[in-house]
């Protein structure tokens, strides 16, 4: 206010001035008295600024968006600028990323479908593998195998809208890489190992079982897929194999077959599955 009207105060000396009704030296201390005032202002708005600043220095932002967890502090603390805890840790949950690994021998199929601009789709199961809790995109692959597992890193996004992944979380990965088609699959628990490698215990049409070789494809929780030495439609044994030897008989109508002793005199064994065609 002081500055609006020591302006007009110096307008209308400058009028009577010019009409000779005024001396000089009234104008000039006239427009003295507003470059004061004038610097007042500009001093006070300083100031203002200033308070701002020391305003937005009392509210703490965060500089990512996530959930929040415990506090490390409580009313009354003393906090600094260098405390190494700080105040609250953050977690970004959206997008979350899902780190596992795989078998050094997938690396190349990951790798083409990478460097071909496939985008590769990654599921997260829970840990009996009974739910689906989030569809994802792999992101990358880590530039070394570990000597140690023979296994490779890998890392998917989610996008997480649901909140169904949670930071640290354990899950089970599946990766879609290819599709078999008209595949013959069994249960995991039906392959053995030898000493001439893999093989299962087939049951025959006189109800003994055989040792059957065979060459393994790709394996998931539930499924093992079979690429050669078994036919769609034949029975394996899936239960009970550490105690059966070739040429053993098996009841298969039985719930819960119980095995008879073979000719030379095998142990008895347990049960079995039929193997399937499966996509």
């Amino acid at each position: 206010a002081l500055l609006e009207n020591a302006r007009l105060d110096l307008e209308r000396y400058r009028t009577l001035f010019k009409q000779d009704s005024i001396a000089k030296q009234q104008v000039d201390t006239q427009a003295s008295l507003v470059r004061q005032y004038e610097g007042a202002v500009a001093v006070d708005a300083s100031q203002i600024e200033s308070a701002k600043l020391q305003l937005a220095y009392a509210r703490i932002g965060a500089p990512i968006s996530g959930r929040i967890g415990l506090r490390l502090v409580d009313p009354g603390n003393i906090v600094r600028s260098g405390d190494a805890n700080g105040l609250v840790v953050i977690t970004q949950l959206q997008p979350v990323a899902v780190l596992f690994t795989v078998p050094q021998d997938l690396l190349p199929s990951v790798l083409k479908r990478i460097q071909s601009g496939d985008q590769i789709a990654v599921e997260a199961w829970d840990r009996e593998q009974k739910a689906r809790l989030a569809e994802g995109m792999l992101a990358s692959a880590d530039n070394q195998v570990d000597p140690q597992t023979g296994t490779v890193k890998l890392k998917a996004q989610f996008a997480n809208d649901d909140g169904g992944l949670f930071p640290n979380q354990f899950v089970n990965v599946r990766m879609k890489l290819d599709t078999l088609k008209n595949a013959i699959v069994v249960p995991p628990a039906a392959v053995q190992r030898g000493a001439q490698g893999m093989f299962v215990y087939v049951v025959q049409a006189d109800r003994t079982v055989a040792l059957r070789n065979v060459k393994l494809g790709p394996l998931d929780a539930q499924r093992q897929a079979i690429a050669e030495g078994l036919a769609a439609g034949e029975l394996v044994v899936t239960d009970g194999t550490d105690r059966l030897r070739p040429g053993a008989q098996v009841d298969v109508g039985s719930a819960r077959p119980e095995f008879k002793p073979p000719a030379a005199g095998a142990p008895k064994g347990g049960g079995k599955r039929r193997s399937k065609d499966g996509g």
